[in-house]
């Protein structure tokens, strides 16, 4: 019987220089979309009734991460910052759920606050490689 749902719990996002050297870069909150559509390139000739498309070349935003801000996390992740390095999202315990993979850099600031509100972070990732739907292998 397969699962209806999979739950955000236990999602952790991983960074390090290889693979041996991945430890999580922070508790995140929230994670953006794992790439984007490809682009559409028009294929209609003069024969064609209806526009016709092929896929083209992917396009991958930067991702940005939310986390709760405190000082020491926030220096934490501002160390590797402009830092290319590898990335892992894991999804469930030690990533039973999926993991996805990048190569990339990020950078972090702080968000605008509120009333009543806790302070977060944004980490923005750049990824320099195409996400994979698989664990970091070096």
């Amino acid at each position: 019987m397969s699962k209806k749902a999979v739950s955000t719990i236990n999602t952790v996002l991983k960074a390090g220089e290889a693979k041996a050297s991945l430890a999580q870069l922070c508790k995140i909150k929230s994670y953006p979309d794992l790439g984007g559509s490809p682009e559409q390139i028009e294929t209609t000739d003069l024969e064609d009734t209806m526009q016709t498309f092929v896929d083209g070349v992917q396009s991958v935003d930067t991702m940005e991460f939310t986390a709760n801000y405190t000082k020491e996390v926030y220096e934490k992740v501002l160390e590797s910052a402009g830092t290319e390095q590898k990335y892992q999202l894991e999804f469930g315990d030690a990533g039973a759920d999926g993991i996805f993979s990048w190569t990339g850099t990020h950078s972090v600031r702080v968000s605008g606050g509120e009333v009543n509100g806790v302070r977060e972070m944004v980490i923005t990732c750049t990824p320099s490689s195409k996400i994979d739907n698989k664990a970091v292998e070096a």
